[in-house]
């Protein structure tokens, strides 16, 4: 059994059960983003992993107070190692959305 029901400015609506029933199926979408590789993602882990070690380097001679006269050398290490890192994961995150392809 169809309903109709009736809208102000004239228009005839059927019911939602029929509408739904209606609807024609469509193929998959298919996309040629290749965002889902692994190395991409073993890439950034990679990256973060020696971003935090950068970070945990710079903390070093705060804990081993020996190591207090180093605290530049510390300090400039972990800053190469943090940028190291910040490159790779903009590197990475650049392939994935796609910048840098030569589009045709």
């Amino acid at each position: 059994m169809i309903v109709y029901s009736f809208v102000p400015l004239g228009k005839v609506i059927k019911d939602k059960t029929d509408m739904a029933n209606t609807a024609s199926q469509r193929p998959a979408k298919t996309t040629d983003n290749n965002a889902n590789r692994t190395e991409y993602y073993v890439t950034l882990t990679v990256a973060i992993v020696i971003g935090l070690v950068g970070v945990f380097i710079r903390f070093v001679p705060d804990v081993i107070t020996a190591l207090d006269q180093h605290t530049t050398l510390f300090s400039a290490l972990a800053n190469i190692l943090v940028i190291i890192a910040a490159i790779i994961a903009f590197k990475v995150v650049f392939g994935i959305l796609g910048f840098g392809k030569n589009r045709d």
